[in-house]
């Protein structure tokens, strides 16, 4: 198997591109839904938003893979009397990584406003707690790019409470194989996945089983597959893989995660994913998370009876500025493609 490296990072790049926190994902999914309609695929959107892909296999069996393509972000929360913006989080950002990161703030009526995300101490030469004050929320807030100087200046531009401010993604792929980006988690897996199906289109491949694929919109916010669109055997969530204290992954690795916060994963899909790694002769590593939920999570919670399991590419400092590298890329997209095709 050859991985598309160049297909891969054209893909990740410009689906980073597109802003798309939870609940504000119309955009990038009908990017993804080009994506899939050039390469023939049948596929459809669910009333949620999600997108559905079918791909008849070999056999009856019916497994799923899926990745969430919904980001962190912000909402405004209220105007403030000098014009600034005070705001809500969308999943969990880390926020002291956002202080003065630049953001666009999207309105209902159709404009787009650029803006700073800044603490309400943002001047040393002013503030005598412009270092340590801590940064959430009520600590800090987006200042405009436009001339307000009152909440009725900022009214009159057409923003809401409600309105989505998303922040800048700073995606640089560098020479030596290092992707860094902010919302690496997931779109680093759509694009692991959309490499997959690329690389069965152009191959004449079959999947092994009848495979639903499902790019899913409000991950990050829990309940992304809480609804499947019809019965799977077997789904597979690709997802980040988690990296730091005692777990063994690193950036160059693909992720098999035995448990996360809601308890085991199916043990013997598990060991199967172990199996086709260890076989192929993959970076492989088998970790537990403590502090993680996926769309496998999810259906599970929701009373789906499904084997279900979790596997991604090694990402370091997740929900701040993330890095994974190509290596771990194309680990991932070596043992999806050996479970869609080995029966």
């Amino acid at each position: 198997m050859i991985f598309n490296a160049d297909y891969f990072k054209k893909v990740l790049c410009e689906i980073l591109a597109i802003d798309s926190p939870s609940g504000y994902t119309q955009k990038v999914v009908a990017t993804l839904k080009t994506y899939a309609d050039e390469m023939g695929l049948e596929n459809y959107l669910t009333n949620k938003g999600n997108l559905v892909i079918s791909i008849p296999g070999a056999s009856g069996k019916a497994v799923g893979i899926s990745a969430h393509v919904d980001t962190l972000g912000l909402v405004v929360r209220g105007i403030r009397s000098d014009g600034t913006l005070s705001f809500s989080q969308v999943g969990g950002p880390i926020l002291p990584t956002l202080d003065g990161e630049y953001c666009n703030i999207y309105t209902r009526c159709g404009k787009i406003y650029t803006g700073t995300i800044l603490s309400n101490a943002p001047a040393v030469h002013v503030h005598d707690d412009a270092s340590d004050l801590k940064r959430d929320a009520k600590n800090m807030h987006v200042k405009l790019d436009e001339e307000v100087k009152t909440a009725g200046d900022v009214e009159k531009l057409g923003i809401l409470r409600g309105d989505f401010i998303c922040y800048d993604p700073k995606t640089v792929i560098t020479d030596s194989g290092f992707i860094k980006s902010r919302f690496l988690d997931d779109k680093i897996s759509v694009a692991i996945i959309l490499a997959s199906l690329k690389h069965f289109k152009d191959n004449n491949i079959t999947p092994a089983h009848d495979t639903t694929v499902i790019f899913s919109t409000y991950e990050e916010v829990g309940h992304g597959l809480s609804h499947l669109p019809h019965s799977l055997d077997e789904f597979v969530a690709v997802d980040m893989g988690c990296i730091g204290d005692d777990l063994a992954c690193t950036e160059y690795d693909v992720s098999i995660c035995a448990k996360d916060s809601t308890g085991p994963y199916d043990y013997e899909l598990t060991s199967h994913l172990i199996s086709l790694a260890k076989e192929a002769g993959l970076s492989y590593a088998v970790d537990i998370y403590p502090r993680y939920g996926s769309d496998v999570s999810a259906a599970r919670a929701a009373g789906h009876d499904v084997r279900g399991a979790l596997i991604g590419p090694g990402v370091a400092a997740s929900h701040g500025m993330e890095r994974s590298h190509m290596k771990a890329a194309e680990n991932a997209w070596k043992l999806l493609c050996l479970y869609l095709t080995k029966a």
